[in-house]
């Protein structure tokens, strides 16, 4: 089979501007219920596309941990490269992709990071096994091997035997400020429905319809 020849028709469900709420978080979570009800395997798993020091863009897959009125919260090691981008650059683009219900959403926003407190009370809730991982992992430095790390974890475990794993002041939480959110549904014949929310000067949504 050609790459080429791969498609399939949508055509489980519509999406109008009459229809949906006048608040885009409001609506972004009628869609996240939605999903959860579908039982969509990782249904929180989204692409952060950041920007690099030279302009190109880069992309990785990460899991929402939480959202509200204020933004979308991930977590990582601030000085991965997609921490250094964030802070140098603190701009991102999150996308879901779920297809048992043909649809995306599409993010953009001001990033910013969340408070101590409230990164602390996440990785407090972490399995012991990930909250040794964030101190075992130089994540994105180039290792010489898997032995690397296998040894830094033995090591941690030994030191932090009592359970008690401080977090390290290098790991936390980014909340994506979303400027635009743009529900995307698949529909037949790729006349696809796409409505975009853009907050205006007053804090307000915008609504309006993209051609697909």
């Amino acid at each position: 089979m050609s790459i080429a020849s791969i498609r399939r028709d949508y055509q489980l469900k519509s999406l109008s501007e009459q229809d949906v709420l006048t608040d885009a978080i409001q609506q972004f979570t009628i869609w996240w219920e939605e999903a959860l009800k579908a039982e969509i395997d990782e249904v929180n798993a989204m692409t952060v596309s950041t920007t690099k020091a030279d302009g190109r863009p880069t992309s990785r897959i990460v899991l929402l941990k939480g959202y509200d009125e204020k933004g979308f919260v991930f977590f990582t090691n601030y000085d991965s490269h997609k921490g250094q981008e964030l802070i140098r650059k603190p701009f991102a683009s999150l996308l879901f992709f779920w297809k048992e219900l043909e649809r995306q959403v599409r993010i953009e926003g001001k990033c910013e990071k969340i408070s101590t407190e409230e990164s602390d009370a996440y990785f407090y809730s972490r399995p012991l096994g990930s909250r040794l991982g964030a101190w075992a992992s130089p994540q994105s430095q180039v290792i010489p091997n898997r032995e690397v790390l296998e040894n830094q974890a033995e090591q941690l475990t030994l030191k932090y035997s009592d359970g008690i794993v401080p977090r390290p002041p290098h790991w936390g939480g980014f909340r994506v400020v979303p400027h635009s959110i743009e529900l995307w549904q698949g529909r037949n014949n790729r006349l696809h429905d796409r409505i975009l929310y853009t907050k205006n000067e007053s804090s307000n949504w915008g609504i309006a319809r993209l051609a697909p």
